[in-house]
């Protein structure tokens, strides 16, 4: 037998999958912790993780999956990463963690991103980094350097989350263009680290790893790792992708065009595109895809909306026993617009689609005597996708058009509601798809490591679930009615 090996760093827990590389399919699967991964937060508005957790989650799971698949260490022919993008870890030279991982959520470095943004100026950064530095990983950086001075001088490498997984597994500190991109250290006019951000921020260039190809070998499993995770020693990594952009390869995302979403407890919609355009207002980032050169460009445009899944999943709560099949059904009995209910869902945080303005979530319409919990139900799930569609017009400004939506078949893609309303808003097919991160981490260990020989033939068995090709309705005016009722909430 032939596995690839796909192991996905989240931040709620670790999961790996192995897929049969003739078949396609998942021959074994697991993650850890069983519970939620913990996330310290010793002041207000900071998040951190203890990198060696991910180290033990992924060996456990590995194992785990192993065991299920009843494969051999040298069955596994490759490895690839997904990972928690815009975090940052710090290593001296023996490669030891010098102080926890500052993760994606953590709020700490806005000031000093905001800084950078004002002193380089918004021609250069959006020019250059197509995003302001805003709270990503340079940014981190910034605040390490300032607060804890002597940790800084100590620092031999900086990595994100994949990147030091990698370098656990093989002992080889490298990173990729992709995730310098996400880290807001890549120049997309010159295609070469950011050297003007490095040297605004009095960073080093050698701080950075060496540069690795997306695809391809980044390094072979040693022999202490695998005696730990059940592997033969000289496998080789071959992959490597933050979780969006890993997320559309999963879905086979990788051309203009081509629009892969997810709505767990937030929503993303990750759409591909040759043309190196910003939004001005950076309610949308640009990244390097995972199949980005600078000869064929392909750039991923991401949108995230905080308040999805989490707010569908507070409405469960709040109405009691009743489960999401339940919800969806009493939401088809409504007709689209929800009889004049409007929710906007942006309870959780402040929405850099909105400006990274916090106008919390709010329900307007209501009338005691008409509307219950269906119109309620009914209008949470249009709120989300019209959410979605706000921020999908300025993607299209970017040049991201809309005409095929890809997800894979899970959290609020399994309703029926949700798809077909996205789909009739959008004017797009909602195309479902049977994977997730760590298959997707999997296929693009088998691409980078040859087993493949091209895109094509990775995804040839990618199994589609269905497709929800869009409908005539009312759409357009419920979605006219719910930005109206938004920009009369952003004008308070």
């Amino acid at each position: 037998m032939e596995y690839l090996l796909g192991i996905d760093v989240g931040s709620s827990s670790v999961k790996a999958s192995l897929l049969d590389a003739a078949s396609g399919t998942c021959a074994g699967s697991a993650f850890y912790p069983k519970a939620e991964q913990k996330i310290d937060s010793p002041q207000p508005g900071f998040a951190e993780q203890y990198p060696q957790c991910w180290y033990d989650c992924a060996r456990d799971a590995v194992r785990d999956a192993m065991r299920e698949a009843e494969a051999r260490p040298e069955d596994v022919k490759a490895v690839g990463i997904a990972y928690q993008m815009h975090g940052l870890v710090c290593v001296d030279k023996e490669q030891n963690v010098l102080r926890p991982a500052i993760i994606w959520c953590d709020s700490r470095a806005v000031p000093y991103g905001q800084a950078a943004f004002d002193a380089l100026g918004s021609e250069q950064c959006l020019g250059h980094l197509m995003n302001s530095p805003g709270n990503f990983t340079a940014a981190k950086l910034a605040w390490v350097k300032e607060n804890e001075p002597e940790i800084f001088a100590k620092i031999d490498k900086i990595m994100l989350p994949g990147d030091w997984l990698a370098m656990k597994l093989t002992g080889e500190a490298a990173t990729t263009a992709s995730g310098l991109s996400e880290g807001m250290f890549w120049d997309f006019q010159d295609e070469m680290p950011a050297g003007f951000l490095l040297d605004h921020f009095g960073f080093k260039s050698e701080l950075l790893a060496k540069i690795v190809p997306t695809f391809g070998l980044q390094g072979s499993i040693s022999k202490e790792a695998a005696a730990e995770f059940g592997l033969a020693a000289g496998t080789p990594v071959s992959y490597r992708g933050g979780d969006q952009p890993n997320n559309a390869l999963s879905l086979n995302v990788l051309n203009p065009g081509e629009i892969a979403a997810t709505a767990g407890t937030s929503g993303v919609v990750y759409g591909v595109t040759d043309a190196k355009k910003y939004d001005p207002q950076s309610r949308v980032n640009t990244f390097a895809h995972v199949n980005h050169s600078e000869s064929d460009p392909r750039l991923g445009v991401l949108l995230c909306i905080n308040g999805t899944g989490i707010l569908n999943a507070w409405t469960k709560r709040l109405l009691g026993d009743i489960s999401y099949k339940e919800m969806d059904e009493l939401a088809k009995s409504v007709p689209v617009g929800s009889n004049g209910v409007t929710v906007l869902p942006f309870g959780n945080g402040a929405e850099r689609v909105l400006g990274n303005r916090n106008i919390g979530a709010q329900v307007g319409g209501l009338d005691f005597n008409r509307h219950g919990r269906a119109q309620l139900c009914r209008a949470v799930q249009e709120g989300i996708v019209f959410s979605f569609m706000y921020g999908m017009e300025v993607m299209a400004e970017t040049g991201i058009e809309l005409k095929t939506i890809r997800a894979g078949f899970a959290n609020m893609f399994m309703s029926d509601v949700f798809c077909e309303t996205l789909a009739g808003v959008s004017g797009a097919a909602i195309e479902l798809y049977e994977t997730d991160g760590s298959l997707g981490a999997a296929r693009g260990a088998g691409i980078g490591a040859g087993l493949f020989s091209s895109f094509g033939e990775a995804f040839s068995t990618l199994e589609k679930r269905k497709v929800i090709e869009p409908s005539d309705g009312a759409y357009a005016e419920a979605y006219a009615n719910w930005k109206q009722y938004l920009e009369s909430a952003l004008n308070q």
